[in-house]
Order: C-alpha cells, then sequence, then structure tokens
C-alpha cells in the first residue's frame, strides 16, 4: 500500500470512520454508526482511489433514494431471514430477497440488526448485511426504474392506444417494471415479462429498490388442513430463485407453471407445464373460496398467461419474470381472471 493510502487511513481512523475488527462492537449504547460497518471492507479491497474512499465515507452520513442508513442482503442465493427478535429461534416475519433493501435502525451487541424493510420490521444476522458504504456502492447498481401506479383500477393495454385490449388493471400503488417513455403520452412497461402500455398521466416514474416481503404465517391446526400448509410453506422456501423460461428447476429457474408444476410435483399431484392447460386441470372457484394451496390465475386480456400459488393472507407466491425471480405478490396485484383447486382435502 502506498505512503498516501496509508496517511489515508490513519485520518479516516482518526475521524471515527475506521475500525477493525467486528462492526457490531464499533456500536455503543445501542448508537447507530453504519460507517464503521463498510469502510473496512472496501479499505481492504485496495480496488477504489483514495478519493473514492472519501467520497463514500461522506455518503454514508447521508440519505440515500429515501434511506437514512441503509442496509442491502448480502446473501449468495434466496433470502435473508427477517425474525421478530435477534435470535434464530425466533419467529420469522419476512425474508429480505438477495439485494434487497433495509433501513438500519440500530445494531444489538450480538451480532443483529434491527431493520425495516417495506412492511417488514424485525431482525437479521449482520453476518449477510451489507451497511454503510458497502451497502451505498451495491445499492447503486441495484437501482431500477418503476412506474407506479397512482389510480386504483389502472387500464394496462395490449398497445398505446385507448381502443386496444387491457390486457390486466392495476391497484394504486402497485408497480411496473419500466421499459421507456413514448413521444404519445404513453409509457412501455412490462408486467410479468410480458410488454404493455399504460397511459403516462396514471403512473409516476421513479427509482426503486427491492424491499422485504411479509411471510404469512400458517399454522397446523388452524382450520387449514396440513397438505396446505405444508405445501405453501415448501413453495416460500424459493422465494428469491430466478425465474428460467421454459424452466422447471425450483433452484435453478423456472418460469411461472413450471414453478407451480414442480412444487405440487412433489406432493403427488401431476399438472402440465402449461398455464393455459393448468387453468383447466382442477375444480374452478370463485376467487372468494380461495384457500392456501389454491392455484390463481391472470390473463393478458385474450387468454390466460401466468398462474400463482395462492398461499393465504391474500398473498401468492410465483415465479414473476426475469427481472424479479420467484416471489410474493399480492392477489390481487393485478385482476385474477380465475382460481382452481388441485388439491381435495
Amino acid at each position: 500500500m502506498h505512503k498516501k493510502s496509508i496517511c489515508f487511513i490513519f485520518s479516516l481512523a482518526a475521524a471515527g470512520f475506521l475500525f477493525f475488527g467486528n462492526p457490531v462492537t464499533a456500536v455503543a449504547a445501542g448508537k447507530l454508526d453504519t460507517e464503521t460497518s463498510g469502510v473496512t471492507s472496501i479499505l481492504s479491497s485496495g480496488q477504489l482511489t483514495d478519493d473514492e474512499y472519501i467520497s463514500l465515507a461522506n455518503q454514508a452520513k447521508g440519505a440515500f433514494m429515501g434511506y437514512t442508513n441503509i442496509g442491502i442482503a448480502d446473501v449468495e442465493t434466496g433470502n435473508l431471514n427477517v425474525r421478530a427478535a435477534g435470535s434464530k429461534e425466533s419467529k420469522l416475519v419476512g425474508k429480505l430477497p438477495k439485494d434487497a433493501a433495509c433501513e438500519v435502525l440500530d445494531f444489538t451487541e450480538d451480532g443483529w440488526a434491527h431493520i425495516t424493510s417495506g412492511e417488514v420490521e424485525g431482525y437479521v444476522s449482520t453476518d449477510y448485511l451489507l451497511t454503510g458504504p458497502d451497502a451505498r456502492v451495491k445499492a447503486k447498481g441495484l437501482v431500477s426504474t418503476v412506474a407506479v401506479a397512482n389510480t386504483d383500477g389502472l387500464n394496462i393495454r395490449e398497445n398505446p392506444d385507448t381502443t386496444a385490449p387491457v390486457v390486466s388493471q392495476i391497484l394504486k400503488g402497485e408497480e411496473l417494471e419500466f421499459v421507456e417513455k413514448l413521444d404519445n403520452g404513453w409509457v412501455k412497461v412490462s408486467i410479468d415479462g410480458d410488454e404493455a402500455y399504460v397511459k403516462e398521466e396514471f403512473v409516476e416514474i421513479s427509482d426503486s429498490l427491492p424491499t422485504a416481503v411479509t411471510m404469512t404465517e400458517l399454522l397446523y391446526g388452524q382450520g387449514v388442513s396440513d397438505i396446505r400448509v405444508e405445501i405453501c410453506e415448501y413453495a416460500k422456501q424459493f422465494i428469491g430463485n430466478p425465474y428460467v423460461w421454459g424452466g422447471t428447476s425450483l433452484t435453478k429457474g423456472a418460469d411461472c407453471s413450471g414453478f407451480v408444476m414442480s412444487v405440487f410435483k412433489k406432493y403427488g399431484v401431476k399438472l402440465s407445464h402449461s398455464s393455459r392447460a393448468q387453468a383447466n386441470e382442477g375444480t374452478k372457484i370463485s376467487i372468494s373460496e380461495l384457500k392456501p394451496g389454491d392455484l390463481i390465475f391472470y390473463s393478458n386480456g385474450s387468454s390466460i398467461n401466468h398462474v400463482a400459488i395462492y398461499i393465504g393472507g391474500g398473498q401468492i407466491v410465483h415465479a414473476s419474470s426475469p427481472k424479479t425471480g420467484i416471489r410474493i405478490n399480492k392477489y390481487n396485484y393485478r385482476n385474477p381472471v380465475k382460481a382452481v383447486r388441485v388439491l381435495y382435502d
């Protein structure tokens, strides 16, 4: 390391930015100090110039995309568990998918961070959480542009024309993947991997970071059969895994019908590898009759093109798109067109 870098490191240490060791122990009396948990690894990597070091240390003090002290889930695959308290035995209240963002509220002395993300509040292990400048650097590469509906029942159309067929409708506050803004007052978006269009005046274009998902907990003996509980809990294990067109692997990648087919295969239920076919491979039920483990379908306006598993609490788990992978959504994040029961318990 050259002399300038050594001098700079001592300057950071004197300023209170640098701590060699467990970053959690640098937090005294519950005081949050996100700088200490990020600068150490960035400096030791040797990949940044002195000016970049200084810039990152300064950035760690301010807000970023609405986060005062941003944290990023640093897991190889899958999700970072969010628990009700700082203990592995504590109740699971949510999952922070790989690269998802959170607000770090505080650190405990035994390796846990108190966080909020989306609608989830709880504790995550600091072993798998980037904070400080490390989180800033990571977050900048994760920002995506979304179109957020500013009205209920927003029509998503097949073409940029008010006379074009309606592909689906979404609720106020739901996000669509932004593709591009057109010159004629329309916005091209992607919904579960399919391109469609919305009127620009009914959406807000903004930058976004992925956040945690609330886990609907199904308990045995609470009016839901054991097999339904098992299927839903099994399906949720794969949240965060990739979407692959034509795939059936729950770990390496599956499309929407491949995901559903592979989940139910484990429990002896044979389904086709096609959402349109699966819609006819059970008993049709009304949306109001949905139970955890039932299938719910969505269309592109003319035919069924997407399937998900209802997991209770108004939520579904599904292989959504190449960008978002296997995820949880509200069942009515877009308007469902059919529900089917393939379990007879």
